[in-house]
């Protein structure tokens, strides 16, 4: 797992924003393929979960973090759209480990997820591909933004489908979209006005298959600073079993 962040940048974050992150192998897996990033000055926060074994997921997830914030960061420039930003940048990560995969067989078919979130004034956009999930969180409230890109999730969410219960286990969890899984990506994009007292979740689903938006809520409620509330959440999964790797952000917005 890699850890890339700078707490300057050339970009301006709206009101004042407290972020913190952490990233655990959890107790089944032999090596951590998530990965996070974020730039306080661009105001841009990363989340990845890398696939395709052992080193390409590590490779994966790293890849498409550091090449997100560097196409994004050489976009502040720019007159461009935040929304166009951010999606240049998670075009960008797809096509380097797209293209990575393509020329190293050892390599060869690996991806990561991305749930990415950007500010912008009072206003913050979150783009997606896979089921690493985002959530807003104001008062006692606790939305989750993102839809996720699984089998399960697609065919629970098409009302002539099965349900949740009726797909096969060994396949409800598929990834049906993915960073450098094509040539080409498809991320959804979703945005909210934003005020002081806010929150934003970023996490893989080695967390988000232990907690519900009720704990994270109040979990997230019970603490002053958004490092306590990582380590929280953490220990949820923890005590839930840690099957896979678990990684999560928390961002409050002063």
């Amino acid at each position: 797992m890699n850890q890339i962040h700078h707490d300057e940048g050339t970009g301006n974050a709206p009101m004042k924003l407290e972020v913190a992150a952490v990233s655990d192998i959890g107790h089944r897996r032999g090596n951590n393929e998530d990965c996070f990033g974020y730039d306080l000055g661009l105001g841009l926060f990363i989340v990845c979960d890398g696939m395709g074994g052992m080193a390409g997921g590590e490779v994966a997830s790293s890849l498409a973090v550091e090449q997100a914030i560097e196409v994004y960061e050489s976009l502040s420039s720019s007159n461009l759209p935040v929304e166009e930003r951010l999606h240049t940048a998670i075009e960008a990560a797809n096509e380097t480990v797209w293209h990575e995969a393509s020329k190293t067989p050892a390599l060869r078919g690996m991806g990561t997820t991305l749930v990415a979130a950007c500010f912008n004034d009072q206003r913050i956009v979150i783009g997606n591909v896979g089921d690493s999930r985002g959530y807003f969180l104001r008062g006692n409230a606790c939305t989750q933004i993102t839809e996720d890109h699984s089998v399960a999730a697609e065919r629970t969410r098409d009302a002539h489908s099965l349900s949740a219960e009726q797909i096969p286990a060994a396949v409800a969890q598929y990834i049906t979209r993915a960073i450098g899984a094509e040539s080409h990506v498809q991320p959804d994009y979703y945005t909210a006005e934003i005020r002081s007292g806010d929150a934003i979740l970023l996490a893989t689903d080695g967390l988000t298959r232990y907690v519900d938006e009720a704990q994270i809520s109040d979990t997230v409620q019970a603490f002053d600073s958004a490092e306590e509330a990582c380590r929280a959440l953490l220990a949820i999964a923890h005590s839930g079993g840690a099957v896979d790797n678990v990684t999560c952000m928390v961002i409050l917005i002063h």
